[in-house]
């Protein structure tokens, strides 16, 4: 199965692709998309052509995003939402069942603790896809995304083989 995971963000949108099998995790590539505009239409849309080419490019069969939390920062957290948006509505144009996952959880399944900062983050995820050179933290998270994905998908199946 191949996932794409998406680190939502309406600057920095990190996307990381994965395939998975069994138990088995490869990398396949990851990136962030750099959002473009003098206004906010123009961002989101740039956001969306990048993310559209993606997912041309890499063919995934599944995807999972982040869940976004609300901060401090009412007017930051609605236009993190617009950008969460656009992740949500690109895999599904592809016809993509979206997992959404909350920060905690990626951070327990990958990490193992639910409250791991970026560096433990990054480091798992290349323990996990080793030789993946990541572009940055959004990248990072993204995989971690995917990785999380794998993981809760495949557990269900697992469950019920043994039963």
């Amino acid at each position: 199965m191949r996932v794409v995971g998406i680190d939502p963000g309406l600057r920095n949108l990190g996307w990381g692709v994965i395939d998975a099998e069994g138990s088995r995790l490869t990398h396949i590539a990851n990136g962030v998309c750099k959002s473009q505009g003098a206004d906010l239409a123009e961002r989101l849309l740039s956001l969306h052509r990048q993310l559209t080419e993606i997912l041309n490019r890499f063919s995934p069969e599944a995807a999972a995003v982040e869940q976004t939390f609300v901060n401090k920062d009412g007017a930051g957290t609605l236009k993190l939402g617009q950008a969460r948006g656009i992740a949500v509505l690109v895999p599904a144009q592809f016809g993509l069942a979206v997992g959404e996952y909350a920060p905690n959880t990626v951070k327990k399944t990958v990490v193992g603790v639910g409250h791991a900062d970026k560096v433990q983050i990054a480091h798992m995820v290349k323990v996990q896809l080793p030789g993946a050179e990541i572009a940055g933290p959004d990248a990072a998270d993204a995989l971690a995304i995917a990785i999380c994905h794998a993981h809760h998908v495949r557990m269900p199946a697992m469950r019920r083989v043994g039963t």
